[in-house]
C-alpha cells in the first residue's frame, strides 16, 4: 500500500521544493491495474432538491435559462438606486493581479545560471517577460512556453520564476466585476433581450448559487447558497397571481403549509408593498423558517433596461427548503457533514472495513486456503503433537504438499480462539467466540444482534499461509512454515481495519478486542 510521509515531504518542500516536487513523482507508481472502481454512489440531498425543483418549475410550464453570475457594479446601482451602497457593501467583488515589469539584473543572471548551468538565453527571457506583462502569454502557459521555447527543465523553469519576488508580492486589484449575491442581479438583462425574442408571457427560471459577504455564518447563513429563481413578465399580472404562482411551486414540491408575509420595508428593485417573504412550518421546531422571498420589480429598476411589462419574481432558498424537509437545524452541517458533523457509521458499515491483509491471489493459492480452513475444522480438538495434510498439488509449477501441524505436546491442533468470528456490535469490534461464554451479556448480545464481518481468525490465517506459500513457490524455495500464535492485536492474525474505522472507534471510545490462542502451524513442502 502507497502512503506519502506527509510530513516528510513538507519539511523537505520548505528546503528544497523543487528537487522534493520533482523527487515526489516518484511515489506515484507508472504502470499495472492497480485500481478496481468500487460502487460507493452516493448522492448529495441538496442536488437531489435541486433536480426535483428543475423537474417541477418544468412541468409547470416554465423555461430553463442560465443566468449571468458575474454581474458589474452598474448592474446593483441601476436595480437598487440609492439603496445600492447599503447592497454592495454585502457583495463579494472580484480582483485580478497586475503583471509585474521584471527586470533581470548581473545578480540574478547569476542565480539563474546555478539552477540552469550553461543557460545563456537571458534577451530571450526577457523577452518572454514582456510578452507576460502584455498579456500576450497567459499565466498558465508561463511555464510551458519557458520550457518550450527557452531548452529548460519544467523545474528549472519554476525555479527561475521563484527568483523573482515579483511573482511573490502581487497584490489583488479589484474590478468592478462582483459575484451576484442574488438571481435578480442578473435577470434584468436577461428580461431586456429576452422581450424581444420570445412572446408575452415570459415564464423563466434558473437555479445557480448565490455568493453573500454575511455579516456572520451561522446555522442558517452560509456565504454560498442556492437558489431557485423564477421570473414571469406579462403584459397584465398582479400580485395576487404572484401569490397563487408561488403556493403552486412550494406545492409542487410538496410544501402545502405556506405563509406569505409582505415586508413592511421594501427593497428598492421591487415596486412599493409588492414584497413578500415565503415562510414554511420546520417540522422538529414548530417555527415558521424563511425559504424564499418574492415581488415585483420596479417599474423605475425596469426602465432602465427598457423593459416596459410588469414582472413577478420569486426566489426560494434551497438549502432552507431542505433543512425544513429534513428537519435539520443547521444549515451548515447539512451542506457540509465533513466539516460541521461527527462521521456516524452502522455496525453494518464499519464490518465493511474490516479486511484481511494479505491473500493468495491465485486459484490454487485459493483452494490451499480453503484446505488448511476445513482441515482445521475436521481436527480442531486432535490432541497434539499432531499433523495433517490438507493439500497437494501443484502452485506456480512447484509441486507442494500442505499440512497443518501443532508440534507441541499436550494441547490440541487449534487454540481455543481459532475459530473466532470478527463481528460489530454497537460500534465495537470483537472476536465473538462461537460458543461459551453465556453469562457475558456484551457477547451475548454481539452474538444475536452484532453483525458479521464474514471472516474467523482461521479463515484470515489460511489466507496468510497460502499467501507465503505463493511467495516461497516464486522463489522456488524447499520449504516453508508458517505459524501463528497468541493474537493480541488484528495484525497479529493477519486482518487490517479501516483507518477510518479505527479513528470512528477510538473517538467514540468503542473498543477492538481482537485476541485469543490460536496456536497453530502450517508447513509446506516443495519437491
Amino acid at each position: 500500500m502507497v502512503k506519502f510521509d506527509v510530513r516528510k515531504l513538507r519539511a523537505r518542500a520548505k528546503r528544497d521544493y523543487e528537487r522534493t516536487w520533482l523527487e515526489a513523482g516518484e511515489l506515484i507508481e507508472k504502470r499495472g491495474r492497480l485500481f478496481t472502481r468500487q460502487e460507493k454512489r452516493e448522492v448529495h440531498p441538496l442536488f437531489e432538491l435541486i433536480e426535483r425543483t428543475r423537474r417541477a418549475l418544468l412541468e409547470l410550464g416554465f423555461t430553463e435559462v442560465v443566468v449571468p453570475m458575474l454581474v458589474d457594479k452598474r448592474e446593483v446601482q441601476a436595480q437598487y438606486g440609492p439603496e445600492s451602497s447599503v447592497i454592495l457593501d454585502r457583495i463579494f467583488f472580484l480582483a485580478g493581479l497586475e503583471r509585474p515589469d521584471i527586470g533581470i539584473g548581473r545578480k540574478k543572471i547569476q542565480q539563474i545560471k546555478k539552477l540552469a548551468p550553461g543557460f545563456k538565453r537571458i534577451k530571450k527571457l526577457q523577452g518572454i517577460f514582456r510578452r507576460y506583462k502584455r498579456g500576450k502569454i497567459v499565466a498558465d502557459d508561463l511555464v510551458e512556453v519557458m520550457v518550450r521555447e527557452l531548452g529548460l527543465k519544467e523545474e528549472q523553469a519554476t525555479g527561475i520564476l521563484s527568483l523573482f519576488p515579483e511573482f511573490k508580492e502581487l497584490r489583488p486589484v479589484p474590478m468592478d466585476l462582483t459575484l451576484r449575491s442574488h438571481t435578480t442581479a442578473g435577470w434584468f438583462s436577461v428580461l431586456r433581450e429576452l422581450q424581444h425574442r420570445k412572446p408575452l408571457p415570459l415564464q423563466l427560471f434558473s437555479i445557480g448559487p448565490k455568493f453573500r459577504r454575511e455579516q456572520r455564518l451561522d446555522e442558517s447563513h452560509l456565504y454560498e447558497s442556492w437558489t431557485a429563481s423564477v421570473v414571469v413578465m406579462a403584459e397584465r399580472i398582479s400580485t395576487e397571481d404572484g401569490e397563487r404562482l408561488s403556493r403552486e411551486a412550494l406545492s409542487k414540491l410538496g410544501f402545502g403549509d405556506v405563509k406569505l408575509v409582505y415586508k413592511k420595508a421594501t427593497s428598492k428593485y421591487y415596486a412599493p408593498r409588492t414584497e413578500f417573504e415565503v415562510f414554511i412550518k420546520h417540522p422538529k421546531t414548530g417555527e415558521f423558517v424563511e425559504v424564499g422571498d418574492a415581488g415585483f420589480y420596479s417599474p423605475v429598476a425596469l426602465a432602465n433596461y427598457e423593459i416596459p411589462y410588469p414582472v413577478f419574481n420569486l426566489g426560494i432558498g434551497l438549502e432552507r427548503l431542505l433543512m425544513v424537509e429534513t428537519g435539520e437545524t443547521d444549515m451548515r452541517a447539512l451542506i457540509f457533514p465533513y466539516l460541521y458533523k461527527p462521521a456516524v457509521f452502522s455496525d453494518a458499515e464499519l464490518a465493511q472495513m474490516i479486511k484481511i491483509e494479505r491473500g493468495p491471489e491465485s486459484e490454487a493459492g485459493r483452494e490451499i486456503a480453503a484446505a488448511i480452513a476445513r482441515v482445521a475444522e475436521q481436527h480442531a480438538d486432535e490432541p497434539s503433537p499432531c499433523e495433517f495434510e490438507a493439500y497437494e498439488g501443484e502452485v506456480f509449477g512447484m509441486r507442494v504438499k500442505v499440512s497443518v501441524v501443532e508440534p507441541e505436546s499436550k494441547t490440541k491442533l487449534i487454540g481455543p480462539a481459532g475459530f473466532n468470528e470478527i463481528r460489530v456490535y454497537n460500534g465495537n469490534i470483537v472476536g465473538l467466540p462461537p460458543k461459551g461464554w453465556a453469562d457475558d451479556e456484551f457477547l451475548k448480545s454481539a452474538r444475536e444482534k452484532g453483525v458479521s464481518a464474514g471472516v474467523r481468525f482461521i479463515d484470515a490465517f489460511a489466507a496468510l499461509a497460502a499467501s507465503e506459500i505463493e511467495a516461497a513457490a516464486r522463489k522456488k524455495e524447499r520449504q516453508v512454515k508458517v505459524r501463528v500464535k497468541n493474537v493480541k492485536l488484528p495484525s497479529d492474525i493477519n486482518l487490517a481495519i479501516d483507518k477510518v474505522a479505527q479513528r470512528y472507534i477510538t473517538a467514540n471510545k468503542k473498543r477492538i478486542d481482537i485476541r485469543g490462542p490460536v496456536f497453530t502451524t502450517v508447513v509446506a513442502e516443495f519437491s
